[in-house]
């Protein structure tokens, strides 16, 4: 089965914590919140909910000289996580007179007063430390890279491995009891045979996926099958057909082949048994996942054709993860009716380890498993449909220059007199090196920051922390989690300063995005 999700870390965070009594709120890390990769496979896809964004409640300030010491900030961050939320349209009390109200030019300011500094010939500026790399997404143990994509075998595969083996195994001694304990060898062989072809199942989706241009994260291989984690979402129906069509269809060429071997070969022995059950588990898998709901391949391909009709991606998902939660209810009463009355070939004379309770077990499980993916896949709809609204540049704070020798205090009313919420330490040519962090700023009590330099509280820019002001969506996000930080310089294209922008203010936006009706 598929679950998808991405396990992208949110950006760290390594400053100090605020004082309140003295400062502005300090921000938090960048949003944890990200959108899960839509993923297809062979059983019923579990699509884990994206991690809530959920940022710490900021201090109320209390020093008008800081950058960002504005009634919008004096307001605590949102606490609660992406499907709990304070009305939207909710805002805080206006400025008072002749106070700057974030995100609007200072009066009588114009574009032309942010800084402008030209930095695209600069050799760059001296880094803190190195641009870290994500990390790579890990799940168990890896067993190569077909297609340049990671393949893992989670832990829970040996579990149902063993159970594989096991129940197999109980077969094979009716059907050839001269095997003895061998049985088990021959079973274990078929585990992992069945789980080779659950990797061409999802093979079929990477390689559509790599075809279409969208990157895969990895393949991960677990208790309920296997999953194909792919980042971005097909850009029409027709591709978001074929991606999820791909893996049924392999499923059932896989079935053809096993049954064309089968046809030489002579009924009763260990070469024919192994084909007929791969054959027919095979079968299994296809027909299951043809079933239209998500989070199922068959819900994916109800979604495209929704979509198709609709013009609009949310209305096939809506229709599509409301017909996986009857067929998960379907499926936790209907598969222990079936197996009881032997509609599956079971009796009570055919046993194959299975009694009522294990029938239960089984079907509250996958009942479950779609369920939970079927409400997951309306959340990662939703998430995908408001990304577009998160903009580098209209998140963007106006920023002041400041040298490196140049007290707190007076780069602070320098921000102030502007209209400004950040610093950015610059040389003598105006080329920037550092970004001022806010949070050290509330470190600093206010009768020493005519004795600070701004320098002792900036963090060098590396390339990673230089973003461009056009980016947006799941971009900005993208390169926001690839360089974990707590402030970023926006610049043009032309390589000039627009400003400074703040992981916190991104959270936040991203929250009230979320909390708008899709």
């Amino acid at each position: 089965m598929d679950e998808s999700g991405r396990s992208a870390q949110p950006p760290s965070n390594d400053d100090e914590t605020a004082d309140p009594s003295t400062t502005p709120d300090p921000r938090t890390p960048a949003p944890s919140a990200q959108p899960p990769a839509p993923a297809t496979s062979d059983a019923p896809h579990t699509h884990p909910a994206p991690d809530s964004a959920r940022p710490a409640p900021a201090p109320r300030p209390a020093s008008p000289a800081a950058p960002g010491d504005t009634p919008a900030d004096r307001q605590p961050a949102d606490s609660h996580g992406a499907d709990s939320h304070a009305p939207a349209g909710h805002r805080a009390a206006g400025p008072a007179p002749g106070a700057h109200e974030p995100g609007r030019p200072a009066p009588g300011a114009h574009d032309a007063d942010r800084t402008r500094a030209h930095s695209a010939h600069n050799p760059g500026p001296r880094p803190n430390r190195p641009p870290q790399p994500a990390p790579e997404p890990r799940g168990g143990i890896l067993m190569g890279r077909p297609f340049g994509v990671p393949v893992y075998v989670a832990p829970s595969w040996f579990l149902v491995a063993a159970l594989i083996t096991w129940v197999f195994g109980g077969q094979l001694d009716r059907v050839l009891p001269e095997l003895g304990a061998a049985r088990y060898l021959v079973s274990l062989f078929f585990a992992v045979a069945f789980y080779a072809s659950v990797l061409v199942h999802e093979l079929a989706h990477t390689v559509a996926a790599i075809r279409f241009k969208l990157p895969v994260r990895r393949i991960q291989l677990q208790f309920f099958g296997g999953v194909s984690e792919i980042e971005k979402e097909a850009e029409t129906p027709g591709r978001e057909f074929v991606l999820a069509f791909v893996g049924p269809l392999l499923s059932l060429v896989l079935a053809g082949l096993f049954y064309l071997a089968l046809q030489p070969v002579e009924p009763g022995t260990v070469p024919g048994v192994l084909l007929a059950g791969l054959m027919i588990s095979n079968l299994i898998v296809a027909a299951f996942n043809l079933l239209p709901g998500l989070p199922l391949d068959g819900g994916r391909m109800l979604r495209a054709v929704v979509w198709k009709i609709t013009g609009r991606p949310m209305s096939g998902t809506v229709a599509a993860a409301w017909v996986g939660r009857a067929l998960a209810v379907a499926v936790l009463i209907g598969l222990p009716l079936l197996t009881q009355s032997g509609a599956l070939g079971s009796t009570a004379e055919d046993s194959v380890g299975m009694d009522t309770v294990t029938d239960a077990l089984l079907a509250a499980i996958l009942a479950a498993i779609i369920w939970t993916g079927a409400g997951n896949s309306l959340r990662v709809a939703r998430l995908r449909e408001h990304l577009p609204e998160l903009r580098a540049r209209t998140l963007t704070r106006r920023a002041v220059p400041v040298h490196t020798d140049t007290p707190l205090s007076e780069a602070l009313r320098r921000a102030n007199d502007a209209g400004a919420r950040a610093l950015v330490v610059v040389d003598t040519d105006g080329e920037p090196l550092a970004l001022v962090r806010e949070a050290a700023i509330a470190g600093v009590p206010e009768h020493r920051r005519p004795w600070v330099p701004v320098s002792g509280l900036a963090q060098d820019i590396t390339d990673g922390m230089r973003v461009s002001a056009e980016l947006a969506g799941e971009d900005l996000l993208e390169v926001l989690r690839a360089t974990p930080a707590t402030e970023y310089l926006v610049v043009e294209e032309t390589g000039e300063i627009y400003g400074v922008l703040s992981a916190a203010d991104v959270e936040r936006a991203f929250v009230k995005a979320m909390a708008r009706p899709s």
